[in-house]
């Protein structure tokens, strides 16, 4: 569950994702960018050639915000063709594109005349407030942490390193998208899942094809009664990429501490973490040994609850919880213990039916409607890559004016991107001419596809996931920032997971499940006991989940905490587990795996994956509001629109969020969503 981003071209471009920059006339004339390119080098001319005596706001540094606007709205589309597009050639375009847009921007940021320019600007001290201070504050910030104060011999070295991280990344991704892992198993190695999803497998004789998407893999973890089927499975998964894959993000984390030395940082995590809620390693590190003793409580019970499951079901009164056995023995337990059979909540919870409660909740909430224009979408000049993608315009209630537009791409197919994740395309932007961008998001997730006699159902984490997603495709949309640097998902990176983290307890109410929930064949509402007992277990296995976050997000810090970036992975990820050691989860280490070869985030969230949980705490503290005025209140949703969803980084994260709560945030709600008493 990722928001995504196609680079960095709010500029200055970061540090640990971009590649060096060559001028638009060295980038070959059939580039997917090039026209792209030399109209934004053109506008990035202008503004060096104006006199530092004329220098204005406007004509220096919003004209800079200009240019990488519209470079974005030029050459979105094409990357983004990387992930979805099923035409190979669209795809080795889309790769193409990337590397020649970061091949550009990195000199951008290294420019000197530009940097002059906005420095020039800043030295007449202008009187700014609101955004456009903070956007001439950000943008000198930017500069120092790309190397300008660094010698010119040290900025090419420096290039050199970003050029090479960029590259790698690119195959980073493309290993993880193309992978095409597999295993087989035979009918009776699948005993206790579904009959009608094993007809939807592809078969090598009398053996299923058992691959790693979604809607495959989890059937295998959640029902497969055989265990050395599950354990089968979830070592392939967990195997995905490759060994290649183990190097080449060795590879990445060595340059980045090498870059991050170059600066002047300790490490990697400091040097991102500066710009974020973080601000430092240290911050994220106490933040760690303050929560673990807390959830580990939590866990401790789980594990007693799961593990004792298992023997009585195993007849085994030595077995052990392996990772594999979670899901299943989770699924066993909601059925014995709160009555809830999750294939028959799947019944509930047809595709159409959720995107149709979806858009009642949030029109309701946020005083917007959807009107999908797919049809026309030719005509709007907006294109549709496969027969599945569908589009929506989202247009104010009370203005009638057009919010944005976005797409919705829901089914798994080959060579897609393989997970659940929001691109913003286009951001809202304040031209300088006064007329404004609106903003163009795509939905990108791999749920169950329909057949010819069933509709697509969904899990009910599967409907979790959606809105997670839709919570973010939101505050993308619904964004009022004028620049195109904090538009949007704009936001710190600890900070933007928190919206959508905030709108999943929507798929948790029975007021809000009871507006939508209906069975696909006979439209019965969803039966009071079912929704009863799948509320109680909502905390059923909470505490071993938080640890798993914990893990990725130790994984992900410790990897580029560590001066020269010198360090085996896989190791590591040993280590943690290690019950002698870090011991972050109760399972036991298993060795032969590296799940870090598909760990798509250490490319795009890189020392920021504890923000999933740091996002958490500020967004049940946020939800509280809600449970108080409730979930569908027009009201609490405008309130929440107006002071967090708008505004996207025009302000920092904390700042919002003590603005919408009155006070300063606390631990208190996120404890109570885990599970856990706050006072003991």
């Amino acid at each position: 569950m990722r928001m995504k981003s196609l680079g960095s071209l709010t500029a200055v471009v970061s540090l640990m994702t971009a590649t060096t920059f060559v001028r638009a006339a060295d980038i070959a004339s059939d580039s997917p960018v090039f026209d792209a390119v030399q109209q934004a080098e053109s506008e990035i001319q202008r503004i060096i050639r104006i006199p530092d005596s004329s220098r204005t706001f406007e004509n220096t540094v919003w004209a800079m915000d200009d240019a990488l606007a519209r470079l974005e709205f030029n050459t979105s589309m094409t990357q983004f063709m990387t992930y979805v597009s099923p035409d190979p050639k669209e795809r080795e375009r889309g790769q193409r594109a990337s590397q020649d847009l970061q091949n550009w921007l990195i000199d951008l940021e290294k420019n000197e005349e530009l940097y002059h320019a906005i420095k020039a600007y800043a030295g007449t001290k202008p009187e700014l407030k609101g955004e456009n201070k903070r956007l001439l504050e950000h943008t000198l910030r930017d500069y120092h942490r790309a190397g300008m104060d660094l010698t010119k011999e040290e900025r090419l070295h420096l290039s050199e390193i970003q050029k090479e991280i960029a590259r790698l990344a690119i195959v980073f991704d493309e290993n993880i998208r193309e992978d095409d892992t597999a295993i087989l198993v035979s009918e009776e190695g699948l005993a206790g899942t579904d009959p009608e999803w094993r007809e939807t497998l592809k078969r090598v004789g009398d053996q299923y094809i058992i691959t790693m998407d979604y809607p495959t893999f989890w059937p295998t973890q959640n029902y497969a009664t055989n265990e050395d089927t599950r354990a089968a499975v979830w070592y392939a998964y967990k195997r995905r990429g490759g060994k290649q894959n183990v190097k080449v993000i060795e590879d990445i984390i060595r340059l980045r501490a090498e870059a991050a030395h170059m600066l002047g940082y300790a490490h990697p995590a400091d040097y991102e973490n500066e710009v974020r809620m973080s601000k430092n390693a240290q911050t994220i590190l106490d933040f760690y040994e303050k929560l673990r003793p807390l959830v580990r409580k939590k866990a401790l019970r789980d594990y007693e609850e799961f593990v004792t499951a298992k023997r009585e079901q195993t007849g085994d009164p030595n077995a052990v919880l392996r990772p594999w056995d979670f899901f299943y023995y989770q699924n066993i337990l909601m059925k014995e213990k709160y009555a809830v059979d999750t294939t028959t909540v799947k019944e509930y919870f047809p595709l159409e039916s959720v995107i149709d409660g979806l858009f009642s909740i949030t029109q309701s909430l946020y005083g917007i409607r959807y009107n999908e224009v797919t049809n026309s979408a030719s005509a709007l000049g907006m294109p549709l890559w496969h027969e599945d993608v569908r589009l929506f315009e989202v247009t104010d209630n009370a203005t009638n004016e057009s919010l944005g537009m976005f797409y919705i791409d829901l089914f798994p197919r080959d060579n897609k991107y393989g997970h659940a994740a929001q691109w913003g395309l286009k951001q809202h932007k304040k031209w300088a001419d006064g007329t404004v961008q609106k903003p163009l998001a795509a939905l990108v997730c791999n749920f169950t596809k329909p057949t010819a006699t069933k509709p697509s159902l969904m899990t009910h984490q599967e409907v979790e996931t959606f809105f997670h997603e839709f919570g973010h495709c939101l505050h993308t949309i619904l964004s009022t920032a004028n620049s195109y640097k904090f538009a949007g998902t704009s936001v710190e990176r600890d900070f933007v997971e928190a919206p959508s983290q905030m709108f999943e307890n929507w798929v948790w109410n029975r007021d809000v499940l009871r507006t939508f929930a209906r069975h696909y064949q006979t439209g019965e509402p969803f039966p009071d006991d079912l929704l009863e007992g799948m509320i109680a277990a909502r905390n059923l296995g909470s505490g071993m989940i938080a640890e798993r976050q914990f893990y990725y997000g130790l994984f992900d810090l410790k990897c580029h905490l560590d001066p020269e970036g010198d360090l085996d992975t896989t190791k590591l990820q040993l280590d943690l587990w290690d019950p002698a050691g870090e011991n972050v989860e109760l399972y036991d280490p298993v060795p032969g795996t590296y799940f870090q070869a598909a760990f798509g985030h250490l490319t795009g969230y890189q020392a920021g994956y504890y923000g999933y949980q740091w996002s958490l705490v500020y967004a049940c503290d946020m939800f509280q509001r809600f449970k108080e005025l409730g979930m569908l209140d027009p009201e609490a949703g405008r309130y929440y629109r107006d002071k967090i969803l708008s505004r996207g980084g025009t302000v920092d994260g904390l700042t919002m969020i003590e603005d919408y709560l009155g006070r300063e945030p606390d631990l208190t709600a996120y404890l109570k969503h885990l599970g856990l008493d706050p006072k003991n």
